[in-house]
């Protein structure tokens, strides 16, 4: 199978030649109640605001066709080796799927390998939540804190607080939990400041064991923990590889493992988002995840464009990055439950996608990844909007809602309730952006012409939360896949640690690093 660089793609120079369909002749009606598809668990994406008209359309999907993304999609998941920078296999997807054929690498079944952690975080979860397993002084644990960095972080951080309020509405017995990421010693003195250490279940993410922010703050809450008379052993738990010094240590109550098959901004349906998920909503809340995590991957494998949401988003998206040179992407959750969600989503795309070079280390000369950020509406609506209303640059928006809110509890005012109001928003935002306004005062005037689209079901369930999880994963997969770039390593990640670690040890080989480090008294 042929790997090569978008601007040597027959079908890329065709989708060059085309105009932009202009917002404001092609936004019916009828092409609103067409224009959408299937995610996967019930979730859909509606692109009937983007510029593309059916022209369009039929050279995206040549595009998609001639550059084999589905076959290279099927090629990753059969265990090939697609992380070419560090010449290692890709197999997120695996942790969400226990079905399907092996995929031996190593000399394992990756597979088995990680519905059997599935297993163990199924047990001890279970066994913490029923008061089999208990802290240092027999008391049952109510409290659950995740020590980890970036994607250690990111993304369980994200899916915990989009679950906090299904949760609620269900009635699930839950844990409170909470993150601990910054190396800043304020984060951890200010979580610790409100916990029953006691009751506290600390687990500790690093796949090798050596990260030093996780481990400094390992360092922390263990000095906190003595200082309360308790035992740090009985209180911690590792998410770590089978390799790492955490994974024989008698310094944690238990381990889980992970590999480096999957990357750390993937890594949320593995056991480092498994894991706190369980504790606090239980196992089967995180399954279904799971599930619909599952779900959209196997509708990202229908080669229609028409059948396939992760796949059209993708194509839109460079579309706009490559043909209208679009630099940047605002993700606009219309659900506070989504607080964090675009935060993750600026680690998974311009961690993946954030490259200058082809996979195999050639200069690119094409735009890749875009900057990507957002905020929950309606609050970025009295924020950031008024740039992305008149501002000089065109942001392409991508909206997310939900017909329901989690907790079903509402009020209301002047006829209308806070659900309908938070959807009156969202769909006035997508027509005011498209269509723009007339007016003689130019202060008043709006261009329109401002791309968006939408992701929506009828509300936000683990389910659905896979399932846009997976979206996600998959779009930018997708992507890599066209610029023909490598979407998971990260070695831009390194060099400021590398430094870090030289400052620390008093640079004294590098005159520029050790003058700013001065200012700090390093």
């Amino acid at each position: 199978m042929e790997f090569q660089n978008l601007d040597r793609i027959a079908a890329f120079n065709e989708l060059k030649a085309l105009k932009p369909a202009s917002l404001k002749e092609i936004l019916t009606p009828s092409r609103i109640a067409s224009s959408w598809v299937e995610a996967g668990a019930s979730l859909r994406y509606n692109w009937a605001a983007m510029p593309v008209g059916e022209e369009h359309l039929a050279v995206l999907q040549g595009l998609s066709d001639e550059a084999s993304l589905i076959e290279k999609y099927r090629l990753l998941l059969s265990g090939a080796v697609m992380n070419t920078g560090e010449k290692r296999q890709v197999l997120h997807h695996l942790a969400r799927a226990a079905e399907g054929d092996p995929v031996i690498v190593d000399g394992e079944d990756k597979r088995a390998f990680y519905a059997g952690e599935l297993a163990k975080i199924k047990a001890f979860s279970e066994q913490v939540r029923n008061g089999t397993v208990l802290g240092s002084t027999g008391k049952r644990f109510t409290t659950v804190v995740q020590i980890g960095i970036g994607g250690s972080d990111l993304g369980p951080r994200a899916l915990y607080l989009a679950l906090k309020g299904w949760a609620a509405h269900a009635h699930l017995v839950t844990l409170d939990a909470h993150f601990i990421s910054n190396v800043d010693p304020d984060d951890g003195a200010q979580i610790l400041s409100c916990l029953n250490l006691e009751q506290t279940l600390f687990v500790l993410v690093s796949k090798s064991g050596t990260t030093l922010e996780t481990l400094t703050n390992q360092a922390f809450v263990s000095e906190a923990m003595r200082e309360a008379g308790l035992d740090p052993s009985r209180h911690i738990v590792a998410v770590t590889s089978k390799s790492s010094p955490l994974a024989a240590s008698d310094e944690v109550l238990d381990a889980f493992f992970i590999d480096d098959y999957i990357g750390g901004r993937y890594s949320s349906t593995s056991a480092v988002g498994g894991v706190i998920l369980s504790l606090a909503y239980g196992y089967e809340s995180f399954r279904l995840l799971l599930d619909g995590a599952h779900q959209a991957d196997r509708q990202a494998l229908n080669p229609s464009i028409g059948e396939n949401a992760a796949l059209l988003d993708a194509l839109i998206g460079v579309y706009l990055r490559n043909v209208l040179r679009l630099p940047s992407t605002a993700i606009l959750p219309y659900s506070q439950a989504l607080s964090r969600f675009s935060a993750h989503l600026q680690q998974l795309d311009m961690e993946s996608n954030g490259k200058s070079v082809n996979r195999d280390g050639e200069a690119i000369d094409y735009p890749t990844g875009p900057v990507i950020f957002g905020e929950p509406g309606t609050n970025g609506q009295h924020s950031f909007y008024q740039l992305l209303h008149q501002g000089t640059d065109i942001v392409p928006l991508q909206f997310i809602g939900f017909l329901h809110s989690q907790y079903e509890r509402d009020v209301t005012v002047q006829g209308s309730t806070s659900q309908e109001k938070l959807n009156a928003n969202l769909v006035a935002q997508i027509v005011a952006f498209a269509r723009g306004k007339e007016d003689e005062n130019a202060n008043k005037k709006f261009a329109g012409e401002r791309p968006s689209s939408l992701l929506y079901s009828e509300r936000l369930t683990p389910e659905v939360l896979g399932a846009l999880l997976a979206h996600y994963e998959n779009k930018v997969m997708f992507q890599g896949f066209l610029w023909n770039i490598n979407s998971f390593d990260q070695e831009g990640v390194q060099l400021g640690k590398v430094l870090a670690t030289s400052v620390l040890k008093g640079s004294e080989e590098d005159p520029t690093l050790k003058a700013w480090a001065e200012i700090f008294a390093l």
